[in-house]
């Protein structure tokens, strides 16, 4: 199927509408996104025009859409672009450009977010049930990739640092201590 599909990097403009429909929760938000580029003769960025694109969401991503978003938030917004004009009585042509979207996200590029997983119900248990991880099923820690392979001179003693269910560790109390640095390596001398 031939679809445009677009990514749109931008700000929310309007609060989040959250619908239950019978064919399931949908959202609705509009997204500010307005084009910068380099004045060279004044050495600052400028912006250029806005254009306002209206982000309909469906089914999960649309509660978590409503719980997550809020005005003036930078997103990215990947979905497929949908331009539909119409004619209104008494009026000119009205011209609308959707995205029906596949996937919403806060631009970490301008700011920090804490994720949230979020819960579904398990099959046959109703609404309420949680996940495992609520009925007490053990958090594994997330693997140390960066482990020195065995016999490499950089090889830590240390032991790999604890994940909680809390999230990372605080950092140590005391700020003036500088990590370990590597040792250079000499040159070798060709012989």
């Amino acid at each position: 199927m031939n679809e445009t599909m677009v990514c749109a990097v931008g700000n929310v403009a309007t609060q989040p509408v959250f619908r239950e429909a019978v064919t399931g929760p949908s959202a609705r938000f509009r997204i500010a996104v307005t084009a910068r580029h380099w004045d060279r003769e004044k050495s600052v960025w400028v912006d250029g025009h806005t254009s306002f694109y209206t982000v309909w969401a469906g089914r999960r991503l649309a509660a978590n859409v409503s719980a997550s978003l809020s005005v003036g938030d930078p997103v990215i917004v990947q979905g497929r672009l949908k331009v539909r004009s119409e004619l209104r009585e008494g009026q000119q042509t009205w011209t609308s450009a959707d995205i029906d979207a596949v996937a919403i996200g806060h631009d970490l590029a301008r700011g920090t977010s804490a994720f949230r997983r979020a819960s579904r119900p398990e099959p046959g248990t109703g609404a309420g049930a949680g996940t495992g991880a609520e009925a007490g099923a053990e958090i594994s820690p997330e693997p140390n990739w960066e482990i020195p392979a065995e016999g490499s001179s950089e090889a830590s003693t240390a032991p790999p640092p604890e994940v909680s269910a809390e999230g990372p560790p605080e950092p140590s109390a005391d700020a003036s201590a500088k990590p370990a640095q590597r040792k250079r390596r000499e040159p070798v001398p060709a012989g």
